[in-house]
C-alpha cells in the first residue's frame, strides 16, 4: 500500500506542476498564492505559526498574528507555483516577472576573491531563486537538502532544482555523512549553500528573537576552518513572479583561537541577520516549524 501511496503522490505532484507549467509566471504565482492563503490557515500545523508568532512578536494582536499567518502561506503557494518557472524568469525585465539582484558586486567581490564562499539564507520569499541566481554570477554552490520521503517526489525537486541552476552540483544529505562530504568539498575549492533557519537538536545554542534557539553550526564551523567567505542574502517580493535577491557585504570569519568561542559568535551572527530579514518582512518568513524548545508548543 505505501508504495502504490507514493507512486499516486509523485503523479499527482507530476501534475500539478505540468499545470504550473503551461501557466504564465504570473498566473502560477497568483494560484499558488490564493489556493495556500485560503486553505493553509485552517489546517493545524497553523496552530504551530501563531504560537511561533507569539514567541518571537509578543507585542503584535491577535489580528495581526492572524493576517501573517496568512501572508506565509500565500508565500508558500506562491514559491510553489514559481518553481517550475525560476529557470526561464527574465533578468532585469521593466516590469511583470522576473528577478534581478541588490548588492551583486558583493558576488563578484566574492568571486574574485578566489576563495570558498558560503552562502547563508533561510525560507524567506522565493528561497528557490537564490541558488539559479548565485550561479549565473560565477559562483554556482552544492546545498543540504532534507530528503523528501517520497522517492518519486524527492527527484522531481532534484530536477527541477538542477534545470534552474543549468548545471549539476552536488546535494549533500542532512546529517553527519553529508557534513564531511560538503565539508571536502569545500576544502577542494567549492562552494556551499546553508539555509540556517530551522531547529537543529544536534546543533549548538545561539539566540534567536531573544529566545534561546538550537542551530545549526555548519556555516561557521566550515567558514572557520577553510577561512571561507560568508555571503548572506534573501529574497524578497516586488510582485507576481517578481523576484529580488538582495545580497550582503561578505563576513570574513575572524578566528581568536577559542573555537568554541568563535563559533558561538558567528553562528550568532548568522542568526542575528536572520532576525532582521523576517523582522523587515514577516509575512514572507515560513512560520510553520517548530523552532524553539518543544515544550512552549505544548497546549496549556
Amino acid at each position: 500500500m505505501k508504495k502504490i501511496l507514493h507512486k499516486t503522490e509523485a503523479t499527482v505532484a507530476r501534475l500539478l506542476l505540468h499545470a504550473l507549467r503551461t501557466l504564465p509566471p504570473a498566473a502560477a504565482s497568483t494560484l499558488g498564492g490564493m489556493t495556500a492563503r485560503f486553505i493553509g490557515p485552517r489546517l493545524p500545523v497553523s496552530r504551530i505559526a501563531n504560537t511561533n508568532l507569539k514567541l518571537a512578536l509578543p507585542y503584535l494582536n491577535a489580528r495581526a498574528r492572524k493576517r501573517i499567518v496568512r501572508e506565509c502561506w500565500e508565500n508558500l503557494g506562491r514559491t510553489i507555483g514559481e518553481f517550475p518557472h525560476i529557470a526561464a524568469l527574465p533578468h532585469n525585465s521593466p516590469s511583470g516577472p522576473g528577478w534581478r539582484v541588490e548588492g551583486a558586486e558583493h558576488l563578484e567581490t566574492a568571486r574574485q576573491s578566489g576563495k570558498p564562499v558560503i552562502f547563508f539564507s533561510g525560507h524567506i520569499g522565493n528561497w528557490e531563486l537564490m541558488p539559479p541566481v548565485v550561479a549565473r554570477h560565477g559562483l554556482p554552490f552544492a546545498s543540504f537538502y532534507r530528503a523528501a520521503s517520497n522517492e518519486g517526489v524527492n527527484s522531481l525537486i532534484h530536477d527541477l532544482r538542477r534545470n534552474a541552476m543549468g548545471q549539476d552540483v552536488p546535494m549533500f544529505p542532512k546529517g553527519s555523512k553529508g557534513a564531511r562530504s560538503a565539508l571536502r568539498y569545500l576544502g577542494q575549492g567549492g562552494h556551499l549553500g546553508v539555509l540556517g533557519d530551522q531547529k537543529m537538536n544536534d546543533g549548538i545554542e545561539a539566540s534567536l528573537f531573544g529566545r534561546p534557539a538550537m542551530t545549526a553550526s555548519a556555516a561557521a564551523v566550515f567558514a572557520l576552518r577553510h577561512q571561507a567567505l560568508i555571503i548572506t542574502g534573501h529574497v524578497y517580493r516586488e510582485g507576481p513572479a517578481r523576484l529580488v535577491l538582495q545580497v550582503d557585504a561578505p563576513i570574513h570569519p575572524v578566528a581568536t583561537g577559542d573555537r568554541q568561542a568563535d563559533v558561538l559568535a558567528l553562528t550568532q551572527k548568522l542568526n542575528n541577520r536572520l532576525q532582521e530579514w523576517i523582522e523587515k518582512r514577516p509575512g514572507l518568513w515560513l512560520w510553520l516549524h517548530r523552532r524553539w524548545d518543544k515544550s512552549l508548543y505544548r497546549k496549556p
